[in-house]
């Protein structure tokens, strides 16, 4: 149905498809000092907008709104549709906490309780 319409048209659609999309979307991706909308998200990668988006490459850091989720190791996949596409050699999820080097016990005390 699209190639009825006239380009102008569909050019229209196309930018208001790409905004709806930004405007829906939390997930961002920061590179440096600098943020890019996600407007896809899957679990081996992501699309960005062709127009804002350089051809990244690396180490990258995904943020919810505020919330860190993962560190990302990236290469730039294909251009479609007006999207670069991007996907993961390497994502680990960010932890709220330091990981231990040691086993900690079930039932181990949580506080020590001293005689007075």
């Amino acid at each position: 149905m699209s190639e009825f319409l006239p380009k102008d048209v569909r050019e229209g659609l196309e930018i208001a498809r790409k905004q709806t999309m930004r405007k829906k979307s939390r997930l961002k991706v920061r590179v440096g000092d600098h943020d890019f909308t996600i407007l896809r998200y899957w679990h081996d990668g992501f699309a960005l907008d062709v127009d804002d988006a350089p051809h990244l490459r690396g180490l990258v850091d995904v943020y919810d709104g505020a919330r860190h989720v993962s560190q990302c190791l990236i290469v730039a996949s294909e251009e479609d549709a007006g999207e670069m596409v991007y996907e993961f050699k390497r994502a680990t999820s960010a932890q709220d906490r330091v990981p231990l080097d040691y086993e900690v016990d079930a039932n181990a005390p949580v506080a020590l309780i001293q005689k007075l």
